[in-house]
């Protein structure tokens, strides 16, 4: 070993270095040897110290044999790093070579062919046999040697495995290749011989192809893939949303929101579209998002139900499927700070009436989705799904407390639920999943409801109120009777503490023509979680927003 005196030394300690966070000074000491001589990383080394084991020396040389081992280790490092480097170089340059001469690769359109009709791939099944033309975006690839290319490629409609062969693979475009290319492929789609599967039962023979838009090397999944952090993949929801699971709960989503749709149509309903921006709230100020509206106090809307009231003299029942929100303080399985609410008011209904048309909207929309052409991927999203069965189980606010306290479902303190108190979610959750079945839990008592919620006539410490419990999800409907005489909804907001004022033309209905009327609001969110049997909300949701997101 040839060493240098002029060169300045290098510390290392097996007590006290760190080959992490060290850099050869006698203060920050490498651990081991072998860390200082990459550290150098070339002949000849300076002097090496090590930990001495005289007593009161701190440093000592390192010995000859210590360090011609050490160096010999290093040395093979050094040569296997130098053989990757080359090795590493070479196969750079044959690919950039490769890449040169595919570009001098071009691929035309055989005009002797019949001209290519451009589909999409929903409707690939009726167009087999067939010469056609499909945009999409490469959902995966698959290289099999230089001459064989399988593609799965999606368009939003669909998937279709495309066959590419020969030149086809060879071109500059054909080895840039990767996931989320947007292409065009023309070619012919045959069905699959017997015992080979793809998507549709059918692939697509490729004779011409085209790039639209490129894509970085790995796709999306060089930013997030279904393993990241949570917090990633909602950075990224933008491109999760391109995944399998993401696309195929959107697309429930859409045929669910269609269903709450035909549903009203086919029952007699009216559609509205109530205001986003208000001045009066309706389930509490907690959870108020307050703005400044050109100088004046203004709220986004917790729930249009208000607003939907005023057309019952007009339009007679009504509904809507709009955004409200709720400034929800904590992040939880169950809630989002926006959502998507369906709401319906219907007039000259009792509390029953109310009550089973809750149970005939949430049991239509399941079989209506059951029987539409996304039933397959319901299930293969939640193969256990069955359309619940009417009537639902009916309980009064009374009887839950009693069954909380006879199945020992305690508070955190372990002391019991008491009459007058507020059911949180993970008891009422608890009791939900183990009876296992749709609970209407009605009848709350009027301290802990809203202000127009009328008291039952037959019990003057309870209202006309209910809500519908699913099981693995909790709450997703919560409906009432609405307080239609004057004096008693004076006295809901005396009791409520708030100034009735703004509330004018809400007043207005029960001075001109008032009548008993109820209604309710249903959160599409929360039914999907229970329709698709999600973990959690933000599952279901297209760009979730809850405390400390509100991006992208």
């Amino acid at each position: 070993m040839a060493e240098s005196q002029e060169l300045p030394p290098i510390y290392t300690s097996e007590k006290e270095g760190s080959d992490e966070n060290g850099d050869g000074s006698q203060d920050k000491p490498f651990k081991t040897l072998l860390q200082a001589y990459r550290s150098y990383g070339k002949e000849p080394f300076p002097t090496i110290y090590v930990d001495s084991k005289e007593e009161g020396q701190r440093w000592a040389t390192v010995s000859l044999s210590q360090s011609k081992k050490v160096i010999k280790i290093w040395y093979r490092e050094m040569k296997k790093s130098e053989d990757i480097e080359k090795r590493e170089a070479e196969d750079a340059a044959r690919r950039e070579k490769n890449l040169e001469e595919a570009k001098k690769i071009v691929i035309d359109q055989d005009q002797s062919l019949p001209k290519a009709v451009q589909i999409k791939l929903r409707d690939a099944t009726k167009h087999r046999q067939q010469r056609v033309k499909v945009y999409g975006w490469v959902h995966r690839i698959r290289r099999q040697g230089k001459n064989l290319m399988f593609v799965l490629l999606r368009d939003g409609t669909g998937y279709i495995q495309c066959i590419f062969n020969d030149k086809l693979c060879h071109t500059y475009d054909a080895l840039m290749l990767t996931t989320e290319y947007s292409i065009a492929v023309y070619g012919s789609i045959e069905e699959l011989p017997e015992g080979k599967t793809a998507p549709g039962g059918h692939e697509l023979t490729v004779d011409f192809w085209e790039v639209v838009g490129t894509a970085p090397p790995g796709g999306h999944d060089s930013l997030v893939n279904e393993d990241s952090n949570i917090d990633v993949q909602l950075d990224y929801r933008h491109m999760m949303l391109r995944g399998d699971t993401l696309s195929r709960i959107m697309k429930i989503r859409a045929i669910t929101e269609k269903a709450f749709n035909d549903h009203f149509y086919d029952r007699g309903y009216f559609k509205l579209t109530p205001p986003t921006l208000v001045q009066t709230q309706v389930e509490g100020g907690a959870t108020l998002f307050k703005l400044n509206y050109f100088g004046e106090e203004a709220f986004l809307t917790q729930s249009s139900q208000l607003y939907l009231e005023t057309a019952l003299p007009s339009m007679g029942d009504v509904y809507c499927i709009a955004q409200s929100y709720r400034a929800e303080q904590s992040r939880t399985r169950r809630h989002l700070a926006e959502y998507t609410h369906i709401e319906a008011e219907c007039p000259f209904v009792t509390f029953e009436d109310m009550l089973d048309k809750i149970e005939d909207l949430v049991v239509d929309v399941a079989d209506r989705i059951m029987k539409s052409p996304l039933r397959e991927m319901l299930l293969e999203m939640n193969p256990d799904f069955k359309v619940p069965q009417k009537p639902f189980r009916r309980m009064d606010y009374a009887e839950a407390i009693v069954y909380l306290k006879e199945h020992n479902i305690t508070k955190d303190d372990g002391t019991f639920y008491e009459y007058g108190e507020d059911i949180p979610e993970a008891p009422e959750r608890k009791m939900t999943d183990q009876i296992n079945e749709p609970i209407m839990l009605s009848r709350f008592p009027a301290e802990i409801k809203s202000f127009y919620m009328p008291r039952c006539p037959e019990d003057r410490r309870v209202t006309q109120s209910v809500d519908l419990l699913m099981p693995n999800v909790g709450e997703i409907v919560g409906g009432s009777m609405r307080t239609h005489i004057l004096e008693d909804l004076m006295e809901g907001y005396k009791r409520s503490g708030i100034d009735p004022s703004p509330y004018y033309w809400y007043l207005d209905q029960r001075k001109y023509g008032t009548c008993p009327h109820g209604g309710y609001g249903l959160g599409l969110e929360r039914y999907l979680t229970w329709l698709l049997n999600r973990p959690h909300i933000r599952d279901v949701t297209f760009y979730p927003r809850f405390i400390e997101r509100c991006k992208p």
